[in-house]
């Protein structure tokens, strides 16, 4: 049976590039080794991180002032060490869902921390508008997609201070103008590889303001040593960097970010149309702050006894991932760049047949 993976994360990835990571894993290039048996340092693992970034930087039209980093700990180890090297006087953040929250409450542990707009008053359904970006604050952190309630910011704004982003569940996605951020992070595990590696775009004249007149800043939380090391100042976590790389050459083979962002948006599209043309599915993001990534809806009230039979339903056709977080209940379905559309196709069908058996 076909199966269709809605996982939130980690998440559906290219076909080829998961054959090529389990290939390279028996063998990397013929050469008789495992990749992840040889040395990070090995010519061999190095040729495949200069690829990676070269790819990377192909991709996202990178100016030549950023460098690109590979690093362990989850995007949620980036939030304790943005605060660590940048925040001196007073940060700001957006506060849009779970994961924005959570970095916001981390930096509070470093100094004092602005929430400039918070939509958890409808229980993340929205993006704040009209809000005003402190200019006496070091750095403007946006989470620029939440898979948790299906909300995206799917533009790049400007700011007066620097502007940093977790790109986590949106990056690549769509064409992005890096030049506007001093600072683009994200955990791999949604949209362009494995759980395991993180990925950090970081301009150079921001490293200037690194704190380490303010406090005590770790060797490995400094960004300076990684990027002095190239990221590996300890054993990068060469697996998932491999499956990046394996996803970028398909993601080049497909026509690049803005054949990405029409996939995308032609995909979302028709499953938004079929949640807002029926008569018991409902979206619960406020429409001009839908995504693209992860599309939340529910059973209007006098069918939610029915939650589970529509589960179970999408269960025997295939389908995986579409129970929505228990935060917000109801089903999500997480389009991710490497969800193919025979499977949006799959899931509006099993919608209307459900529709029909009630």
């Amino acid at each position: 049976m076909k199966k269709h993976n809605f996982s939130a994360g980690p998440a559906v990835l290219p076909r080829v590039a998961i054959e090529n990571t389990a290939q390279a894993i028996l063998e990397l290039n013929g050469i008789g080794l495992s990749l992840i048996e040889i040395s990070h340092r090995s010519k061999d693992f190095e040729a495949v991180l200069a690829e990676t970034i070269s790819l990377m930087r192909e991709l996202l039209d990178l100016p030549n002032d950023y460098h690109v980093l590979f690093l362990g700990g989850g995007a949620s180890t980036q939030f304790a060490t943005i605060p660590m090297n940048f925040l001196k006087t007073k940060s700001a953040y957006l506060d849009t869902g779970v994961w924005a929250n959570k970095a916001m409450k981390e930096a509070k542990g470093f100094g004092e921390t602005i929430c400039v707009a918070s939509s958890k008053d409808k229980n993340y359904t929205y993006i704040p508008k009209g809000y005003v970006i402190p200019s006496d604050a070091d750095y403007f952190h946006i989470t620029t997609n939440n898979t948790i309630y299906g909300t995206e910011i799917r533009y790049d704004m400007d700011s007066p201070v620097s502007l940093i982003a977790d790109m986590s569940s949106d990056f690549l996605s769509r064409p992005t103008d890096i030049s506007k951020y001093d600072m683009v992070y994200g955990g791999a595990q949604k949209n362009i590889g494995p759980a395991g590696a993180t990925f950090v775009l970081i301009k150079e004249s921001f490293l200037s303001k690194i704190a380490t007149e303010t406090r005590h800043i770790p060797t490995m939380f400094n960004y300076k040593t990684h990027i002095e090391n190239d990221s590996m100042f300890n054993t990068p976590p060469v697996m998932p960097i491999f499956t990046i790389k394996e996803t970028l050459k398909w993601l080049k083979s497909i026509g690049g970010l803005k054949k990405m962002e029409a996939m995308n948006i032609e995909k979302a599209g028709i499953l938004y149309n079929a949640i807002d043309s029926s008569s018991i599915f409902v979206g619960t993001a406020e429409a001009e702050s839908r995504s693209l990534m992860n599309i939340c809806f529910v059973l209007k009230p006098e069918y939610t006894e029915k939650e589970n039979d529509f589960l179970d339903l999408c269960k025997a056709k295939g389908m995986s991932g579409l129970k929505g977080h228990r935060s917000v209940g109801g089903f999500r379905a997480s389009t991710y760049n490497a969800l193919p559309m025979e499977s949006v196709l799959a899931l509006v069908e099993a919608m209307k047949e459900f529709e029909k058996s009630l």
